[in-house]
């Protein structure tokens, strides 16, 4: 018996298991002048989900739930390492918090100032002569000494350069600045380059200064949620109108939601949570993206799907911006 225990508890090092998590009123997370502003009734709230190791007793559970998955470590984390997995959820969350601010100043027509910090590191390719300097989440600021004003010019001198031409970098490892020294390699996009894929790091001043604190959650998909708490506490507006309103979705630099995973998972939990209303992003599905998986839906229709399962009331809305949520909120109190 207790061999048998044992084999059922022991984890699985290639196997992760993924299910409801929590809905957390972002109420608190926002400060703005560093205090919260925010003192009216109901609350908007992000959803999450909790990824675990799996075990042979959680893989049995999870193949009875409708709301639980099992991925492989490949499949979860592509050929990031545990660390650099961890490291570029919490890159995602910054950037969802920064997106967040810029949006909700830029809608409520108040004064903010974008400004460029360097490049993230995404992904370092094994070709890479900076292979062993980079990491997944390093702020890449320079190249042979030169400044950017944005990844694309960044790009375009690199892609200047000659194959096998030495090219030095500085870049922050975790806001300790380092230099390496590398070369010039073919991609293969048939470009010049050094073998990164990257994204703008950028930092919103804003007045009144705003700042988001998440805690140990990461991740892209608060970005929504962010907006409308940050603008919630800048205007005054009182949307919610003593609603406890929850939702997901990235936010882009043009104020568009973005497609996120694990939807059906944040469903259940704002419906367990008592959640009356819950903003899902209406993506749009490509034909490339059909032919690539033919049973995707969008992620409105995912939680549609998800609602009708649980036999929940609570209103799922969809929405393609910012705006959108925006101006349910306003026509429906």
């Amino acid at each position: 018996m207790m061999i048998a225990l044992v084999i059922l508890l022991f984890p699985l090092s290639d196997y992760y298991i993924e299910v409801p998590g929590t809905t957390e009123n972002v109420a608190p997370m926002v400060k703005v002048d560093g205090k919260n502003n925010d003192k009216e009734e109901g609350g908007f709230y992000l959803t999450t989900v909790q990824i675990g190791k799996a075990n042979l007793a959680g893989m049995i559970r999870s193949k009875l739930s409708p709301f639980a998955d099992i991925y492989t470590a490949k499949e979860l984390m592509g050929t990031s390492s545990n660390e650099d997995y961890n490291r570029m959820s919490m890159f995602y969350m910054e950037n969802a918090q920064n997106m967040a601010i810029y949006q909700a100043f830029k809608l409520a027509n108040k004064p903010f100032d974008l400004q460029y910090k360097g490049v993230y590191v995404l992904e370092v390719t094994d070709d890479s002569t900076f292979k062993n300097e980079l990491h997944v989440a390093d702020t890449l600021t320079k190249v042979n000494g030169k400044d950017f004003k944005s990844s694309k010019e960044l790009i375009d001198y690199v892609g200047g350069q000659k194959v096998g031409d030495e090219v030095k970098i500085t870049f922050l490892d975790s806001g300790q600045e380092k230099e390496a020294t590398g070369k010039i390699i073919k991609l293969k996009n048939g470009k010049n380059g050094i073998g990164i894929s990257l994204v703008d790091r950028t930092e919103v001043k804003s007045t009144p200064e705003v700042t988001i604190d998440a805690g140990a959650i990461g991740g892209p998909s608060a970005g929504l949620m962010f907006t409308l708490e940050t603008y919630e506490q800048i205007t005054g507006e009182n949307l919610r109108n003593n609603r406890q309103i929850a939702g997901t979705g990235t936010i882009e630099n043009d104020g568009s939601v973005g497609r996120i995973g694990g939807i059906d998972k944040k469903i259940a939990t704002a419906s367990k949570s008592g959640a009356k209303i819950f903003f899902a992003p209406d993506d749009e599905i490509t034909s490339d993206m059909k032919k690539a998986d033919p049973k995707i839906k969008s992620n409105y229709q995912e939680a549609l799907d998800a609602a009708k399962k649980l036999k929940t009331d609570m209103k799922i809305i969809p929405v393609k911006n910012v705006e959108d949520a925006l101006k349910y909120l306003k026509e429906n109190r």
